[in-house]
């Protein structure tokens, strides 16, 4: 992986393109996290299939999510004791902070049941049922009377709600002052094809970013918000903005040839109906396990953008 960032305190920042609905979120508000595109997370297999996007992407980008950590455990401090995980997934923030602060309970917050109990049995399997907690609800609806965080981790989560100034107000609500908020996020999805990936129609992977940001743009208005303004009018002091642009390349995991094609195969249900029959065609044809399928190819180039914005409630607040 070789990853390249900026660091920009204060500076209010943007998103250009869409998050990946179709096949990244860590279940914020999953009764319309993705808006009817083509993935209903209410049955068990949508539930499973964004859990593999999730575990893979994950593995894949271990080595970010290890420093990302580690600089919002530099600005917790070492003090933390309770650390809630908003819109938790499956659970690979809570362990990652589990881990980062060994002193510390934490929190995960899901509207999801099918994944609060998934972290609850790998919680026991690591024997650290007595260090975590889950709350059902969503990320908009407040925190359930958490009080006392020391600090609030929201991974991809934020950007799914309807009101951010409401969510924001209930994060505030939940921080003890002097808490912090880590919000994280990624520029769209993924990209992973070379331009000639699908013989016939070059571009299709651009192509495909730009109908799902048509989509995005009509029913996620909040994918892309300048979350350094949200967080100051909610009363948070922004301390940091950390961008860093995460590529891997060949030779390659066998996951990322997994993640390609479970991410791809969401975005083509999602795009049903929506992109050129020729373009879903291709898509198909990437996907099928014929010579073109994504995990087979040597070609893929795995790139992502990924935005830390670290926002502390005033410590003389009331």
């Amino acid at each position: 992986m070789t990853p390249t960032s900026s660091h920009h305190p204060h500076a209010p920042g943007q998103q250009h393109g869409a998050a990946l609905h179709a096949g990244h979120g860590h279940g914020a508000r999953h009764h319309g996290d993705h808006h009817d595109h083509g993935h209903d997370h209410g049955t068990p297999g949508a539930q499973d299939a964004l859990a593999a996007v999730l575990d893979l992407d994950a593995e894949l980008f271990a080595p970010y999510l290890t420093s990302v950590t580690a600089r919002v455990a530099d600005a917790a401090g070492p003090g933390a004791a309770h650390v809630v995980d908003l819109g938790a997934g499956t659970g690979t923030g809570t362990f990652a902070l589990l881990e980062r602060f060994p002193g510390a309970r934490v929190t995960a917050v899901d509207n999801s049941p099918e994944m609060l109990a998934l972290i609850e049995e790998t919680a026991r399997a690591k024997g650290l049922g007595d260090r975590v907690r889950t709350l059902e609800t969503d990320a908009g609806a407040g925190l359930g009377g958490i009080e006392d965080a020391d600090l609030v981790w929201a991974s991809a989560s934020l950007h799914h709600v309807d009101d951010p100034a409401a969510a924001l107000a209930g994060v505030r609500a939940a921080l003890r002052p002097g808490g912090l908020l880590a919000v994280a996020e990624m520029d769209g999805m993924p990209h992973f094809l070379p331009e000639d990936a699908a013989p016939g129609r070059p571009g299709l992977e651009a192509r495909c970013r730009e109908a799902l940001d048509g989509l995005h743009a009509r029913q996620v208005p909040h994918l892309g918000a300048d979350w350094g303004a949200l967080l100051a009018a909610a009363g948070l002091t922004v301390e940091q903005e950390h961008v860093e642009a995460l590529e891997v390349r060949a030779p390659l995991p066998p996951s990322a040839g997994r993640y390609a094609h479970v991410v791809l195969g969401r975005i083509r249900g999602a795009l049903d109906g929506v992109a050129e029959p020729a373009d879903l065609a291709a898509l198909g044809a990437l996907l099928d396990g014929g010579p073109q399928d994504v995990r087979h190819r040597d070609d893929l180039v795995v790139r992502s953008t990924r935005r830390l914005w670290l926002a502390r409630r005033p410590a003389d607040a009331g």
